[in-house]
């Protein structure tokens, strides 16, 4: 991989339908929920981006195809300039594919955090901007009945100019009007205690809510360089929902009555009334010198910019992907053809117990061009029909690497129930979390 790799543009046709052949691999950056991220450039327009492939054999080991296919259909449905949006979608034999915007620098912890402390006399004002810019995002996704239930500083990346973006929607769900979520999903330490409180019985469900609560905990992250609350993975519910409901929570002494208002606002464990709109955060005193019609167009530059010098890449993925994967991303087109070469190393015993074992789950990861739609076309290019029938003559490729082992890739944290799971439960919500 890296500067070693695809060093001569190789021949592709343009025309067609965007595929792996676009792109040219630069470097391993890290690691999503089911997959591994790489920086990869288009080789047409040379434009930057992140793409994340995802192994179907591990996917389908780990029962997240659906999770994949969903975070897909959701990023699909909604566009925004503080998301890292998805340009474009394909699979071959081994993996799905998921290009997105390409942010190269380091998460609002590492960036804000442990830089601006130093500088705490303008905290105030960068916490202004960049809360603003979540809080208008969220607002989005409320408005189209999402929840994103992952929000962690982790999960908001600064661009080059300072801007916000919210990335993985892996364990985001989409709500009917008047529904309600009800599975165990989130990093617990972010978790609002009302998903807690349904896990063990004791509510209905939770709504949108909850993702106001977690940006709550990311500001008094921010603010005091700890969490609020002593929460670790392990804790059971009933642990995690006693520690929320009686930890005395020390606000910030450095920055306005004002702000810590709106955290103890945002942390209020009666979601009735948590704030939890884009209308009762902009109207705060706290948020007072902030013009949000210039927030939404990007008209106001946050404070602090990050250094490109501290891109956030880390070699350790690099490293792992040219020396201890076993299917490297920058010899799939070599492995592809010696496998299409070799279809017969399989006995005829082995393809039908394979093809029993994994059906075609496929099908439902549509390809998908951006680039089409802002020219005024469909984002499926041809008939979708079409692309999965030559995807279903590849399932044998993919049953049979389910001999080999694959390791969860899930982030360190991050629960996710599989009640709702429509495969092993019949009554299934619309909050389809798959473990």
């Amino acid at each position: 991989m890296g500067s070693g790799h695809s060093s001569k543009n190789e021949s592709f046709d343009g025309s067609g339908k965007v595929n792996f052949d676009h792109f040219q691999i630069l470097r391993a950056i890290g690691k999503g929920s089911f997959g591994k991220v790489c920086i990869v450039q288009k080789k047409d327009s040379k434009m930057m981006f992140a793409m994340k492939y995802m192994n179907k054999a591990s996917c389908l080991q780990q029962e997240a195809v659906s999770n994949v296919i969903r975070e897909v259909d959701i990023l699909k449905k909604v566009e925004h300039a503080f998301l890292v949006n998805v340009w474009y979608c394909f699979q071959d034999e081994e993996d799905m594919f998921m290009v997105n915007d390409c942010i190269l620098f380091p998460e609002i912890t590492t960036s804000l955090l442990y830089r601006l402390l130093q500088l705490w006399r303008f905290l105030s004002f960068c916490i202004q901007a960049n809360v603003s810019e979540i809080d208008v995002t969220l607002e989005t996704l409320r408005l189209k009945y999402l929840i994103h239930r992952d929000i962690k500083p982790d999960n908001i990346l600064l661009d080059e100019e300072g801007h916000v973006h919210i990335t993985d929607f892996n364990i985001a769900t989409e709500l009917a009007e008047g529904e309600v979520a009800t599975s165990l999903s989130g990093t617990k330490p972010y978790m609002a205690p009302e998903v807690f409180s349904t896990a063990i019985g004791d509510c209905p469900g939770y709504s949108f809510a909850v993702d106001w609560w977690a940006l709550g905990v990311t500001l008094f992250e921010l603010l005091k360089k700890r969490r609020p609350f002593s929460i670790h993975s392990e804790s059971n519910p009933q642990e995690t929902r006693h520690t929320i409901y009686n930890t005395k929570l020390h606000f910030p002494g450095h920055v306005s009555e004002e702000l810590n208002d709106l955290l103890r606002q945002l942390l209020h464990v009666d979601p009735k009334q948590r704030m939890q709109s884009a209308h009762t955060v902009q109207n705060h005193s706290a948020m007072a010198a902030v013009d949000f019609e210039k927030v939404k167009v990007k008209a106001i530059k946050p404070l602090f910019v990050p250094s490109k010098d501290n891109l956030n890449c880390d070699p350790t993925y690099e490293l792992e992907e040219m020396i201890i994967e076993t299917k490297p991303l920058h010899k799939k087109k070599k492995r592809l053809a010696k496998q299409s070469s070799k279809k017969d190393s399989l006995t005829s015993d082995s393809l039908n117990r394979s093809l029993d074992t994994a059906p075609d789950l496929f099908k439902g990861f549509h390809y998908y061009n951006r680039e089409l739609i802002i020219n005024g076309k469909s984002p499926s290019g041809e008939d979708d029909e079409d692309e999965n029938a030559e995807h279903n003559k590849d399932q044998v490729n993919v049953t049979a690497a389910l001999n080999s082992s694959a390791q969860p890739t899930g982030s360190p944290g991050t629960t996710t129930d599989s009640r709702d799971n429509p495969s092993r439960n019949h009554q299934a919500t619309s909050d389809g979390t798959v473990s």
